[in-house]
């Protein structure tokens, strides 16, 4: 779209260069090729080109006779993401956000500032951005939506499945003894136990079934589309790697990068293009990155922020054909993220996208609206015979994984039963 707009602008004859600006280089690399196929011209910033991009940190590192472009010809500005550039008022603005407003904000002929998810975690404005008074509602000025972009062939329909466990045993050591309780699911055990999120996304159990989920999806997939992908969102390299290990295990071809893979953007473009299956990320494919081939994701980060969440989202809601309709996203039922997957259908949560921080009423998401959910009973693995019990009742047979012991005093154990439930919320 935007490419498309700054091709109209030059053919009308109101703008004379185009510079883009983005939180990463893979997005910068992306304006290149885009603006480069839509406009017939480079936007590499060389002699002949009609611009260029850079990402926001290298704004800082601009010289005089970079600025001075905006007072000699008629710019186009556009900004990607713009959430990350904090710039209401340059007393409360981030560097890049400052960057903007003393550079560049009444000075470009024009400016494009966008963003799949318009605001911040923190109270702080939006650089180029307009809020109501007095209650500091975010205003803009186009909105297109996921139900619109679904409509329209441009995104994939989101499939959310949430893993839950009919019991959940914990069991703490507690002097000479220990103790056990029985929970009736993840979001009573993190409510009711000094268990956490994180160590949960850790354990091995956990991982194996969210992997399995993915894995039979992506099987399913491949069948209709042979080089659809799936992404593994990891918490750190250590985590990354067991999950690498654990789908090495399962022959299946993976990608790891992390900040510190050599050549991690080679890496990533190799990927882009290649037949391999999953690729396992801690924190480089979660903004902007486009692989459209990616069609599952396996979501395993420790981060639970509705920001990262719809990020990470976006990674597998890109479409690329008629056959990939559907992305599939599979993680645990924990309250927030249960939250945030049912107010997918809310393009701008209007609890978020407040500058002032009044409060305002949170949305409610029914069938009516867009999201639908059902549950569904899932018996992981084939019946059998263990000390007379049938492992399908999930009543006697556990799976027992040390945490760790040091989080506080004294070690726990958590086991999960065989009976496994999933929540699937279908939106649009």
């Amino acid at each position: 779209m935007a490419a498309e707009l700054a091709k109209r602008l030059l053919d009308e004859g109101k703008i004379d260069l185009v510079l883009c600006f983005a939180p990463s280089c893979q997005v910068v690399e992306g304006f290149r090729t885009t603006f480069s196929s839509v406009l017939s011209r480079r936007l590499d910033g060389r002699i002949g080109a009609i611009g260029s991009a850079y990402t926001y940190q290298a704004m800082e590192f601009r010289d005089q006779d970079f600025w001075q472009l905006f007072a000699d010809y008629r710019v186009l500005a556009v900004f990607d993401e713009i959430h990350h550039c904090a710039g209401s008022d340059p007393s409360f603005s981030n560097a890049w956000g400052l960057q903007i407003l003393c550079r560049i904000q009444d000075r470009a002929e024009f400016t494009l500032a966008l963003s799949g998810t318009p605001w911040r975690t923190d109270d702080k404005g939006i650089a180029l951005a307009r809020y109501s008074t007095p209650d500091g509602q975010l205003i803009c000025d186009y909105r297109y939506s996921l139900r619109e972009a679904i409509a329209d062939g441009v995104c994939r329909s989101p499939r959310i499945v949430l893993l839950d466990n009919n019991e959940v045993t914990l069991e703490e050591e507690q002097g000479a003894g220990s103790t056990a309780k029985l929970f009736s699911g993840v979001e009573q055990l993190l409510s009711g136990s000094r268990v956490t999120y994180e160590a949960l996304v850790r354990h091995e159990e956990v991982i194996e079934r969210v992997l399995d989920l993915g894995c039979r999806q992506l099987d399913e997939l491949r069948q209709i589309r042979p080089d659809a992908a799936g992404l593994v969102v990891a918490t750190d390299i250590e985590h990354a790697e067991y999950i690498a290990r654990s789908l090495q295990a399962r022959n299946e071809t993976y990608s790891l990068v992390t900040n510190k893979t050599p050549n991690a953007q080679q890496t990533i473009n190799r990927f882009r293009t290649s037949g391999s299956r999953w690729i396992v990320a801690v924190g480089m494919i979660s903004e902007g990155t486009d692989i459209p081939r990616l069609q599952v994701c396996c979501y395993l980060s420790r981060i639970r922020t509705e920001l990262h969440f719809r990020q990470v989202l976006g990674r597998v809601l890109r479409r690329s054909g008629e056959p990939d309709r559907f992305a599939w996203l599979f993680m645990l039922a924990e309250e927030k993220l249960r939250g945030f997957a049912e107010r997918i259908a809310d393009d701008l949560p209007d609890d978020l996208a407040v500058l002032s921080g009044v409060p305002t009423a949170k949305p409610t998401i029914g069938a009516a609206d867009s999201c639908v959910g059902f549950m569904e009973d899932v018996v992981s693995g084939p019946s059998q015979e263990v000390d007379g019990e049938d492992a399908e009742s999930g009543a006697e047979v556990n799976t027992v994984l040390i945490l760790g012991d040091d989080v506080v005093e004294g070690a726990y154990k958590v086991s999960f039963s065989q009976h496994y439930r999933q929540q699937l919320l279908a939106c649009f």
